[in-house]
């Protein structure tokens, strides 16, 4: 995959990130170095090695899994400017 001038300047507009028209050529080469690395990855072989949450071993400390609603709605909402039924009220954003 290789990334254009264009595309950089596509993926700027999205991230609201305002760029250079200078500045995109070395991003876009950048942006592709990037990719080439990416796809390395994907050549390494890792059938047989077991997936990991953690560079180090660790035990996960287990507790009961209860269902509540914490028993406290009314005290959180109390600072709310507008509150129902121990619910927050807030305007409705629809475009």
């Amino acid at each position: 995959m290789s990334v254009d001038k264009d595309t950089v300047r596509r993926i700027a507009h999205l991230a609201r990130i305002a760029v250079d028209e200078a500045d995109l050529e070395p991003l876009s080469d950048e942006l592709n170095t990037i990719l080439d690395w990416v796809e390395q990855l994907g050549e390494v072989q890792t059938d047989g090695v077991a997936p990991m949450t953690s560079a180090v071993e660790t035990t996960l400390r287990w507790r009961v899994d209860e269902v509540s609603d914490g028993g406290y709605a009314t005290r959180v909402t109390l600072g709310a400017p507008e509150g129902d039924d121990g619910f927050f009220t807030v305007p409705k954003v629809l475009e």
